[in-house]
Protein backbone atom coordinates (compact mmCIF):
# COMPACT_ATOMS: atom_id res chain seq x y z
CA UNK A 1 0.00 0.00 0.00
CA UNK A 2 2.73 1.99 0.60
CA UNK A 3 4.24 1.85 -2.35
CA UNK A 4 1.23 2.54 -4.52
CA UNK A 5 1.14 6.06 -2.32
CA UNK A 6 4.75 6.82 -3.33
CA UNK A 7 3.73 6.06 -6.77
CA UNK A 8 0.80 8.32 -6.67
CA UNK A 9 2.95 10.62 -5.08
CA UNK A 10 6.20 10.40 -8.04
CA UNK A 11 3.27 10.77 -10.43
CA UNK A 12 1.71 14.15 -8.84
CA UNK A 13 5.03 15.55 -9.08
CA UNK A 14 5.81 14.41 -12.68
CA UNK A 15 2.44 16.05 -13.57
CA UNK A 16 3.11 18.93 -11.63
CA UNK A 17 6.36 19.68 -13.71
CA UNK A 18 5.39 18.96 -16.85
CA UNK A 19 2.34 21.56 -16.09
CA UNK A 20 4.89 24.07 -14.90
CA UNK A 21 7.51 23.58 -17.99
CA UNK A 22 4.58 23.92 -20.26
CA UNK A 23 3.77 26.88 -18.42
CA UNK A 24 6.82 28.28 -18.94
CA UNK A 25 7.42 27.61 -22.12
CA UNK A 26 3.59 29.24 -23.00
CA UNK A 27 4.68 32.57 -20.95
CA UNK A 28 7.98 32.40 -22.81
CA UNK A 29 6.21 32.44 -26.27
CA UNK A 30 3.86 35.02 -24.69
CA UNK A 31 6.63 37.32 -23.52
CA UNK A 32 8.26 37.60 -27.36
CA UNK A 33 5.02 37.91 -28.92
CA UNK A 34 4.52 41.10 -26.34
CA UNK A 35 8.51 42.39 -25.93
CA UNK A 36 7.57 43.50 -30.16
CA UNK A 37 4.57 46.09 -28.35
CA UNK A 38 6.46 47.44 -25.53
CA UNK A 39 9.00 46.20 -22.48
CA UNK A 40 7.23 48.25 -19.82
CA UNK A 41 5.47 45.44 -18.85
CA UNK A 42 8.62 43.60 -18.59
CA UNK A 43 10.58 46.00 -16.60
CA UNK A 44 7.62 46.38 -13.90
CA UNK A 45 7.51 42.27 -13.58
CA UNK A 46 10.72 42.48 -12.84
CA UNK A 47 10.85 44.95 -10.35
CA UNK A 48 7.78 43.09 -8.60
CA UNK A 49 9.53 39.96 -8.52
CA UNK A 50 12.89 40.84 -6.90
CA UNK A 51 10.78 42.83 -3.75
CA UNK A 52 8.97 39.64 -3.42
CA UNK A 53 12.17 37.64 -3.23
CA UNK A 54 14.02 40.42 -0.93
CA UNK A 55 10.70 40.68 1.48
CA UNK A 56 12.02 39.26 5.41
CA UNK A 57 10.56 36.48 6.61
CA UNK A 58 8.89 35.59 10.15
CA UNK A 59 11.03 34.57 13.06
CA UNK A 60 9.10 31.37 13.63
CA UNK A 61 10.84 30.96 17.47
CA UNK A 62 9.99 34.43 18.02
CA UNK A 63 6.71 34.41 17.51
CA UNK A 64 6.24 31.57 18.95
CA UNK A 65 8.10 32.32 21.92
CA UNK A 66 5.38 36.00 21.63
CA UNK A 67 2.11 33.33 21.46
CA UNK A 68 3.00 31.80 24.46
CA UNK A 69 3.24 34.87 26.85
CA UNK A 70 0.35 36.18 25.14
CA UNK A 71 -1.90 32.97 25.97
CA UNK A 72 -0.08 32.49 29.48
CA UNK A 73 -2.42 34.02 32.40
CA UNK A 74 -0.43 36.61 34.55
CA UNK A 75 -1.10 38.79 37.80
CA UNK A 76 -4.19 40.71 36.72
CA UNK A 77 -6.11 37.21 36.08
CA UNK A 78 -4.95 36.34 39.46
CA UNK A 79 -6.82 38.96 40.66
CA UNK A 80 -9.99 38.25 38.56
CA UNK A 81 -9.75 35.44 40.08
CA UNK A 82 -9.78 36.28 43.37
CA UNK A 83 -13.34 37.26 43.17
CA UNK A 84 -14.38 34.40 42.02
CA UNK A 85 -17.81 33.26 44.67
CA UNK A 86 -21.24 34.58 45.08
CA UNK A 87 -21.96 37.94 45.59
CA UNK A 88 -24.76 40.50 46.28
CA UNK A 89 -25.73 43.88 45.11
CA UNK A 90 -26.57 46.97 46.80
CA UNK A 91 -27.86 49.31 43.05
CA UNK A 92 -28.52 52.37 42.83
CA UNK A 93 -29.57 53.78 39.67
CA UNK A 94 -30.56 57.52 38.04
CA UNK A 95 -32.41 57.87 34.79
CA UNK A 96 -30.81 61.69 34.29
CA UNK A 97 -28.67 64.19 35.59
CA UNK A 98 -31.68 65.61 37.97
CA UNK A 99 -33.53 62.27 38.37
CA UNK A 100 -34.13 60.82 42.17
CA UNK A 101 -32.34 57.58 42.98
CA UNK A 102 -33.65 54.67 42.39
CA UNK A 103 -32.74 51.40 44.57
CA UNK A 104 -32.80 47.62 43.74
CA UNK A 105 -30.85 44.52 44.41
CA UNK A 106 -29.19 41.80 42.81
CA UNK A 107 -27.20 38.79 43.13
CA UNK A 108 -23.52 38.16 40.95
CA UNK A 109 -22.16 34.84 40.45
CA UNK A 110 -18.33 34.85 39.35
CA UNK A 111 -16.25 32.45 37.92
CA UNK A 112 -13.15 32.50 35.58
CA UNK A 113 -13.35 30.77 32.12
CA UNK A 114 -11.57 28.65 29.76
CA UNK A 115 -8.96 27.79 31.91
CA UNK A 116 -8.67 31.29 33.74
CA UNK A 117 -7.93 33.20 30.56
CA UNK A 118 -11.39 35.14 31.25
CA UNK A 119 -13.67 36.43 34.35
CA UNK A 120 -17.40 36.10 33.64
CA UNK A 121 -20.02 37.43 35.53
CA UNK A 122 -23.57 36.29 35.81
CA UNK A 123 -26.49 38.98 37.50
CA UNK A 124 -30.18 37.77 39.00
CA UNK A 125 -32.56 40.37 40.47
CA UNK A 126 -35.41 42.42 39.98
CA UNK A 127 -35.59 46.11 38.45
CA UNK A 128 -38.33 48.37 38.59
CA UNK A 129 -40.65 45.11 39.26
CA UNK A 130 -39.41 42.98 36.13
CA UNK A 131 -36.76 40.43 36.28
CA UNK A 132 -33.31 41.24 35.49
CA UNK A 133 -30.51 39.31 34.37
CA UNK A 134 -26.83 40.53 32.64
CA UNK A 135 -23.91 39.08 31.99
CA UNK A 136 -20.41 40.42 32.03
CA UNK A 137 -16.51 39.84 30.55
CA UNK A 138 -13.84 40.98 31.57
CA UNK A 139 -10.02 40.46 29.68
CA UNK A 140 -6.73 41.44 30.70
CA UNK A 141 -4.93 41.73 27.33
CA UNK A 142 -1.04 40.74 27.67
CA UNK A 143 0.06 42.67 25.16
CA UNK A 144 -1.53 46.03 25.35
CA UNK A 145 -1.63 45.41 28.87
CA UNK A 146 -5.65 46.83 28.90
CA UNK A 147 -8.83 45.71 30.26
CA UNK A 148 -11.78 44.84 28.13
CA UNK A 149 -15.60 44.79 29.67
CA UNK A 150 -18.27 43.71 27.74
CA UNK A 151 -22.02 43.74 28.86
CA UNK A 152 -25.60 42.18 27.70
CA UNK A 153 -28.48 41.83 29.51
CA UNK A 154 -32.29 41.15 29.01
CA UNK A 155 -33.29 44.66 29.12
CA UNK A 156 -31.46 45.36 25.71
CA UNK A 157 -30.69 43.89 22.77
CA UNK A 158 -27.21 45.33 22.12
CA UNK A 159 -23.99 44.50 23.85
CA UNK A 160 -21.37 47.30 25.75
CA UNK A 161 -17.99 47.03 25.09
CA UNK A 162 -15.23 49.27 27.34
CA UNK A 163 -11.45 49.42 27.69
CA UNK A 164 -9.09 50.73 30.21
CA UNK A 165 -6.43 50.19 32.58
CA UNK A 166 -6.16 49.60 36.04
CA UNK A 167 -4.39 52.82 38.26
CA UNK A 168 -1.15 52.98 39.41
CA UNK A 169 -2.01 51.40 43.37
CA UNK A 170 -4.33 48.55 41.39
CA UNK A 171 -7.49 49.31 43.21
CA UNK A 172 -9.44 50.94 40.77
CA UNK A 173 -10.08 50.39 36.78
CA UNK A 174 -11.30 53.12 34.44
CA UNK A 175 -12.94 52.08 31.70
CA UNK A 176 -14.82 53.69 28.45
CA UNK A 177 -16.56 52.70 25.93
CA UNK A 178 -20.51 53.10 24.12
CA UNK A 179 -23.46 52.08 24.12
CA UNK A 180 -26.71 52.67 22.15
CA UNK A 181 -29.10 54.85 23.05
CA UNK A 182 -32.88 53.58 22.16
CA UNK A 183 -34.19 56.90 21.51
CA UNK A 184 -31.73 58.56 18.98
CA UNK A 185 -30.45 55.14 17.99
CA UNK A 186 -27.15 56.11 17.82
CA UNK A 187 -24.01 55.52 20.06
CA UNK A 188 -23.11 57.49 23.39
CA UNK A 189 -19.88 57.34 25.19
CA UNK A 190 -20.40 56.08 28.71
CA UNK A 191 -17.52 55.72 31.64
CA UNK A 192 -17.18 52.69 33.88
CA UNK A 193 -14.74 52.61 37.33
CA UNK A 194 -14.35 49.79 39.03
CA UNK A 195 -12.70 49.96 42.88
CA UNK A 196 -11.68 47.00 44.85
CA UNK A 197 -12.84 48.48 47.99
CA UNK A 198 -11.29 45.66 50.25
CA UNK A 199 -11.01 41.63 50.16
CA UNK A 200 -15.01 41.66 50.41
CA UNK A 201 -16.33 44.59 48.85
CA UNK A 202 -16.11 45.96 45.22
CA UNK A 203 -17.73 49.15 44.23
CA UNK A 204 -18.79 49.54 40.10
CA UNK A 205 -20.26 53.08 38.69
CA UNK A 206 -21.54 53.84 35.65
CA UNK A 207 -21.62 57.29 33.97
CA UNK A 208 -23.90 58.42 30.75
CA UNK A 209 -23.94 61.32 28.58
CA UNK A 210 -27.04 63.32 27.90
CA UNK A 211 -27.17 66.77 26.02
CA UNK A 212 -22.84 66.31 26.15
CA UNK A 213 -22.97 66.19 29.87
CA UNK A 214 -21.47 63.13 31.85
CA UNK A 215 -24.04 62.09 34.80
CA UNK A 216 -23.82 58.72 37.18
CA UNK A 217 -26.35 56.46 35.91
CA UNK A 218 -25.93 53.16 38.20
CA UNK A 219 -23.60 52.53 41.68
CA UNK A 220 -23.56 48.96 42.51
CA UNK A 221 -21.79 47.86 46.04
CA UNK A 222 -20.81 44.30 46.03
CA UNK A 223 -20.41 42.21 49.34
CA UNK A 224 -18.97 38.85 49.09
CA UNK A 225 -21.43 36.37 50.61
CA UNK A 226 -20.30 34.36 53.12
Amino acid sequence: MKKIYLSVAVLAMCMTSCIKYESKDTDVESADADSTVTDTSATHTAATDTTAVTETPRDSVAEMKAWEAYMTPTEPHKMMAQESGSWTNDMTMWHGPDSPPQKATSTAEIRMILDGHYQETNYKGNMGGMPFQGRGTLAYDNATKEYTSTWIDNMGTGMMVAKGKMDAGGKTMELKGTMVDPLSKKEVPVRETYTIVDANTRKMEMYDTKNGKEYKMLEILMKRKK
